[in-house]
């Protein structure tokens, strides 16, 4: 017996579909993107959103999408999905899943969703411990392509991950004894920036280097090689952060891993007198520093701002002073400190909505201990007193 869609009061009905309402009403669905999801697997007994249902279509092999409003069922596929569904997908698929394992979420690139979903269902590791040596072992070595400093080509460079030496190294030449770069582990972090790269799988590196900021841009063909240098990243510093922090949870430790940044984009500002013309340039809100650029893919930040906490007398403001002058764009954003203020411009009213948002979200957010150790990367006076400035 075929089940196929009807219409009851002017809403599709049917088995699956009751069933698919049943799952998304229990938080079941992988990723929670539409208030019922629209397709299902009929051949691994879970039910998808649009975007998961994409993904599932490029591994036909082990994975069959249908409609569930339009596409007709037979009884034996409405059994399976009955006896099965998204928390038996779940504890079947997902039963060692490593602490450090990064988890996308609907917003993340395509590239974590579709690996995740690979990584799952086609590769089985999360049932194999075995499969997941490319990124628990470590160590890792291979080729990545690493976005030249200067001239801006992707030149394919050596990278060795080693937890034992506490670091992620890069070298020129493939022959090459030393480093030309040598990152430490706990000052690493890695976030997917495809759109800013302009590579589906790109990676940006961030590490301290002189107490600055340094910036690498690396990608692969394979996305699964790249997600695994992204993983590797992650459970060496999982490892690193257990021994320092010997008792920690699981759950403390994990949001400390790799973070992703809380806004990127255009503003316009000026210098500290108020009286330079304002200039155009790429922002990055990294947790508490607010960095700029000349360009998007600039190795280092011009200069940056640390933002801290109202209680700290820092707030921020919308517009500019009126007696400001030299911008360009009308939206203004103003950033007071405890020894200055901070003037930027924005395009839109609505990117200025968001960079307000974001900043204000830093400013009410009350300062831990360690912030209050070091700022600009390590300066011992007090945050609440100082303040990193934009040198351009």
């Amino acid at each position: 017996m075929l089940y196929r869609p009807c219409v009851r009061n002017g809403t599709p009905r049917n088995k699956i579909y009751t069933l698919s309402v049943a799952e998304n009403d229990q938080g079941h669905i992988l990723f929670v993107c539409f208030a019922d999801p629209d397709w299902a697997s009929c051949t691994l007994g879970v039910f998808l959103c649009q975007s998961c249902s994409d993904i599932h279509r490029n591994i036909s092999q082990i994975s069959k999408v249908k409609s569930i409003l339009l596409a007709p069922w037979s009884d034996v596929e409405v059994e399976f999905m009955l006896s099965n569904g998204n928390d038996a997908a779940k504890a079947k698929y997902e039963q060692k899943v490593p602490a450090f394992y990064y988890r996308p979420t609907p917003t993340d690139c395509l590239l974590l969703r579709e690996q995740w979903i690979r990584a799952r269902y086609e590769r089985k590791e999360f049932v194999c411990v075995e499969r997941q040596e490319p990124y628990s072992s470590g160590y890792r070595e291979g080729f990545l392509w690493k976005r030249g400093r200067d001239k801006g080509q992707f030149l394919s460079r050596k990278f060795i991950l080693s937890e034992r030496d506490g670091a992620l190294k890069y070298f020129n030449k493939h022959d090459a004894r030393e480093p030309k770069a040598l990152m430490k582990i706990h000052t690493l972090n890695a976030s997917f920036q495809p759109e800013k790269i302009g590579q589906p799988h790109g990676l940006q590196i961030t590490y301290l280097k002189n107490n600055s900021t340094r910036n690498i841009f690396v990608y692969h063909e394979d996305g699964k090689e790249m997600v695994d240098w992204f993983n590797a990243i992650r459970a060496a510093r999982f490892h690193y952060l257990q021994v320092a922090f010997p008792g920690a949870y699981d759950t403390d430790l994990v949001p400390k891993l790799t973070r992703n940044y809380i806004k990127e984009g255009y503003m316009e500002k000026t210098g500290p007198k108020h009286t330079e013309g304002f200039k155009r340039r790429w922002f990055t809100l990294d947790d508490r520093r607010l960095m700029y650029f000349k360009d998007p893919l600039d190795a280092y930040a011009r200069g940056e701002v640390f933002i801290g906490s109202k209680e700290n007398s820092y707030t921020v403001l919308p517009g500019l002073t009126p007696s400001t002058q030299g911008y360009h764009w009308q939206y203004g954003i103003t950033i007071v400190t405890p020894d200055r203020k901070f003037l930027f411009t924005c395009e839109t009213e609505e990117e200025q909505r968001d960079w307000m948002a974001a900043f204000q979200g830093v400013v009410n957010r009350p300062m831990l201990p360690q912030e209050y150790a070091g700022n600009c990367h390590g300066s011992a006076q007090d945050l609440a007193n100082t303040t990193c400035t934009l040198v351009e």
